[in-house]
């Protein structure tokens, strides 16, 4: 329908300039009963003509200002003026480089003559030595008759090495400056040549000092049969075997300060063995708590022994006396220990000599002083008087 409409719009628009005609004059023909359908235009009618629309040209000129009064324009001339005041052309004086000829050469940038460059080399010469007689004489005037000495001071050296000591002679240093209230202890430490983190080549055992504080230890054995009987004989506060061990597992407590067992009677302490653990009572055969001579540990064991554990660290920390007791027994209980110390190095570590490799740095001091490093020949000699006396 739309279609049929613009169709019938431009054919009326032709029909206002020239005549219809159809382009398919014989559809006309089929579908109207006049045997003429197209009849021609009658002559008086002419065709309608299209007017054309002019419109007023720009105004030559403009106003002159813009201060000129625009009341008095006419619509054209407001049509085709700008709002904005026209800019006048604005001329600039027309530049030319200059030649190198025509350049100015001020008095600095001028080339010198030799003469010149001589002259004034003498006279900042004649300037400088006038400038140092004047300082010099000025120098002689000020009175400097009060004025200190420069010295020289020497820096102290506050990390330097400490001297090392001989065992007698750290024993004495200790005993003078001991001055606490109470009963100091002898303490030792030694830094060992052992890499931290090797579990294999831990250092552990157990010293029976000569000379030590006495008390009452109770001391447990666990044996059955004659290896009980025996260790009744030679001392042993608490013995048993399995009744002892379930008793203590179902309790819970211990009553003793030592705890030696036979290597029988170990596959059943076992079922203890975080109870002894947390008391630090475990046997173990490399302290010597587990064994067959049961006489023997039992003496030990209550003559008071003192255990001795490397650290993380590689450091031992070991007491060995009281500053009440004799230099003489001091020494000894040193030796003792650098015995002990001996026979728990362990069999990984390179075997150079005795003490090279395996024992670092010795140290001495009491409970509340500072420390002493002891010399290793020293303390050799000491283990060799302590092994001696021994054998005899």
């Amino acid at each position: 329908m739309a279609a049929m409409k613009l169709l019938l719009s431009q054919a009326r628009r032709q029909s206002l300039t020239k005549p219809f005609s159809s382009p398919f004059p014989q559809i006309n023909r089929l579908f109207s009963s006049d045997p003429n359908p197209n009849p021609p235009p009658p002559p008086n009618e002419s065709p309608k003509k299209l007017e054309p629309v002019s419109y007023a040209a720009k105004p030559s000129s403009e106003p002159s200002s813009p201060e000129e009064d625009r009341s008095t324009w006419t619509r054209e001339e407001i049509r085709y003026t700008k709002d904005t005041p026209s800019l006048a052309p604005v001329s600039y004086a027309q530049r030319v480089a200059p030649l190198p000829e025509d350049r100015v050469v001020s008095e600095e940038d001028r080339e010198r003559t030799p003469e010149e460059v001589e002259t004034e080399r003498k006279r900042i010469e004649s300037e400088n030595r006038a400038r140092r007689r004047f300082l010099r004489a000025t120098a002689v005037e000020e009175d400097t008759s009060s004025l200190p000495l420069p010295t020289l001071l020497k820096p102290e050296l506050k990390h330097g090495k400490k001297p090392i000591f001989d065992l007698m002679e750290a024993i004495r240093e200790i005993k003078g400056n001991a001055k606490a209230k109470f009963d100091e202890t002898l303490e030792a430490h030694v830094r060992l040549g052992i890499e931290k983190g090797r579990s294999e080549l831990i250092v552990r055992g157990t010293l029976a000092l000569p000379h030590s504080v006495k008390k009452d230890v109770r001391v447990a054995f666990f044996a059955e049969g004659s290896d009980a009987e025996d260790a009744k004989a030679a001392g042993a506060d608490i013995v048993g075997g399995l009744e002892l061990i379930e008793e203590i597992l179902k309790s819970g407590k211990i009553d003793f300060d030592r705890c030696l067992a036979t290597p029988k009677m170990m596959p059943r302490v076992y079922k203890i063995s975080r109870i002894l653990n947390n008391h630090g009572l475990m046997p173990n055969p490399k302290q010597g708590s587990v064994t067959k001579d049961v006489m023997k540990a039992v003496k030990d064991a209550k003559a008071g022994h003192t255990k001795f554990r490397m650290d993380k660290t590689s450091i031992l920390h070991v007491p060995l006396g009281k500053m009440s007791f004799p230099e003489d027994a001091l020494k000894e209980n040193v030796g003792a220990f650098m015995n002990a110390l001996l026979l728990a190095k362990p069999a990984g570590l390179k075997k150079t000599s005795k003490y090279a490799g395996y024992v670092n740095a010795f140290h001495l001091c009491s409970t509340m002083g500072k420390g002493y490093p002891v010399s290793i020949q020293s303390l050799s000699r000491a283990a060799d008087h302590y092994t001696k006396l021994q054998l005899k």
